[in-house]
């Protein structure tokens, strides 16, 4: 099976957009007060620099995943992975004692981000 190039673009507009997804639903309007109450987060507090450090690693990781396997035609192994990838958040959520509307908001944004990745990879 010969492999496509890696569509950086793709890879990077998907990181992008997931990026903009995360602050999105994590704003107070949206599910952003939700999440806070029910992970013991202080809205008013100035978020860490290292928490957007890792967030962004942590994208740039996925989106590297969704495009590889895009390289190979298999984008399923990109869904797992994604899916694995909420399972772990969801997981961490649960030993933390966070509420289901914190947990729900933090699945949801993996796996909104995942499809948003995928989705690049179809669409460029």
């Amino acid at each position: 099976m010969e492999a496509d190039p890696l569509n950086v673009i793709a890879v990077a507009t998907g990181a992008v957009t997931a990026f903009i997804f995360g602050a999105v639903i994590y704003h107070p309007k949206v599910l952003g007060t939700i999440w806070a109450n029910g992970s013991g987060v202080d809205l008013t507090a100035k978020p860490s620099a290292i928490a957007f450090v890792a967030q962004v690693v942590a994208i740039i990781a996925l989106a590297l995943v969704v495009g590889l396997t895009a390289t190979f035609q298999l984008l399923s192994a990109a869904l797992l992975a994604i899916l694995a990838a909420a399972a772990f958040v969801v997981a961490n959520g649960l030993f933390q004692k966070k509420s289901g509307g914190a947990l729900f908001t933090d699945g949801l944004y993996v796996v909104g981000a995942g499809a948003l990745m995928i989705i690049a990879q179809g669409a460029l």
